[in-house]
């Protein structure tokens, strides 16, 4: 897909052209149409309509060309939360009117807000998924002896009830024969409070949505139990309005979705430039941010999928399972006509509707095995500190070989990305369990995704990320 950009400019320029205002609860000037839009700096699977579309002004730019043209003028207020509770509780009170959040967290937004016509909400696009669900995982200590989720029954989980990670952890205890409710003890945390539990080992894991799995792992601080992936269920963000909002001020929403595109084709085209903007607005490093921003990581894709729709119709399940919410018609609830109209001119939104490939992937010409890079399932990245960007590598064996490579001259590798190779999750590949089979040499998100392979491979044997790299050929 093709979409026209505005181009970038600075955040201060495009407030002050726009006489927009970052402070809460500032009331807007007489003759000004204000917008609040809630939004969470460190899930970053919602950068396109938050951190990333705030840092760029895209939303403010499209609001200026209206006022351009003749029209009102318009205030933007930006609110920062860490998870969607916040905002769909702002947005029940009707405070904010343009919110983004994950999947299950939009479930409770639906329900929450439908018995007020003023605070109703409706979806009206997607920021990013993962059609297996490897937005959400659980991470356990380093030294925990955990080798599979099942290993969790009776402990103590860190979990954001009513959070996508939540919600993922209910369906994979429940596959893994684990009652949720009595099985183990889940304490409702914010994620903060649960990376410190865990920390200090007053929890037995944490189950969360992204960025905190990739963060706590590259940190040093966890290590990951459970692929999200393995449910191959899709999650989800998205953006929901108050259709009050939206049916007084048409014209905000418009050109909210516009940006949203703006955001959205902007990533895709230079994913790493965007992860540098985002880890600036999120605080979050940019080894993190470009995890699952990068290429082969998150599909960026506004189109309400019917994939999508359909996983999310069965999560309805989950609302109950939590506690005394109304029924959500998500036929209803789920509302692509603004969306085509912010298409119009712009792309084929029934192509892209209809396409399951994700818009950004690893591409190129492997410089150390001299070789095109072709295969998404086997491509990775090597990040080698004063790069312009990564390197691309055809396949596990040329990342080792490069890795190998960079070091042996002097270099610092700041992060390698490479996707597992049973599910496809992008991941650190000096983070991953590693198994040799032959010749080959196979990255796994989980040991318990090692473990799978090794019972059907019987001389698939371990080998440490740095065995690896030492002892690829070439």
């Amino acid at each position: 897909m093709k979409l026209t950009r505005l181009v970038p400019v600075a955040l201060a320029v495009a407030l002050a052209a726009a006489g927009c205002s970052l402070e809460s609860g500032d009331a807007a000037p007489e003759g000004t149409v204000k917008v609040v839009v809630g939004y969470q700096s460190k899930t970053i699977n919602t950068v396109t309509a938050g951190t990333l579309l705030r840092a760029q002004g895209y939303l403010e730019q499209r609001l200026q060309q209206l006022t351009d043209a003749g029209g009102a003028k318009y205030q933007v207020e930006w609110q920062d939360y860490d998870t969607g509770a916040p905002i769909t509780a702002q947005m029940v009170a009707e405070k904010i009117d343009i919110g983004s959040m994950g999947d299950y967290p939009l479930l409770i937004n639906g329900s929450r807000t439908q018995a007020n016509e003023r605070a109703r909400t409706e979806l009206v696009s997607i920021t990013g998924y993962n059609p297996k669900g490897a937005l959400n995982m659980v991470v356990v200590p380093n030294d925990s002896p955990a080798r599979s989720l099942s290993d969790l029954a009776g402990q103590k989980i860190s979990a954001s009830v009513g959070s996508a990670g939540h919600g993922t952890l209910v369906q994979a205890l429940t596959r893994a024969g684990i009652d949720p409710a009595k099985g183990v003890e889940v304490l409702n945390q914010q994620p903060q409070v649960g990376a410190t539990a865990l920390e200090s080992h007053q929890v037995g894991a944490l189950s969360q949505f992204v960025a905190w799995p990739g963060l706590l792992v590259q940190q040093n601080k966890a290590k990951l139990l459970y692929d999200g992936a393995e449910l191959n269920v899709p999650t989800f963000h998205g953006v929901v309005a108050r259709r009050a909002y939206a049916a007084d001020h048409p014209e905000v929403l418009q050109a909210f979705l516009a940006a949203q595109l703006d955001a959205t084709a902007f990533l895709n085209e230079k994913p790493f430039e965007a992860a540098d903007i985002v880890a600036k607005g999120s605080g979050l490093p940019q080894e993190v941010v470009y995890l699952y921003n990068g290429p082969g990581g998150t599909s960026f894709d506004t189109t309400l999928k019917p994939s999508l729709i359909a996983a999310f119709k069965d999560d309805v399940n989950y609302l109950k399972s939590i506690g005394d919410f109304a029924e959500l018609d998500i036929d209803g609830f789920v509302q692509d006509g603004p969306l085509r109209e912010a298409y119009t001119g712009r792309g084929d939104y029934d192509a892209d509707l209809a396409s399951g490939t994700n818009p950004s992937k690893v591409t190129g010409t492997d410089p150390v095995c001299g070789v095109p890079v072709t295969d998404p399932a086997l491509a990775g990245e090597v990040w080698v500190d004063g790069a312009d960007k990564p390197q691309p590598a055809a396949n596990p064996a040329c990342l080792l070989r490069a890795v190998r490579a960079a070091e042996a001259a002097g270099k610092t590798v700041r992060a390698v990305y490479l996707p597992d190779a049973e599910l496809g999750t992008r991941w650190f590949a000096d983070k991953a369990v590693w198994l040799r089979d032959g010749e080959r040499y196979l990255p796994f998100t989980t040991q318990a995704a090692a473990d799978r392979y090794r019972a059907a491979h019987a001389g698939a044997t371990p080998v440490t990320y740095r065995q690896a790299v030492t002892e690829v050929r070439g």
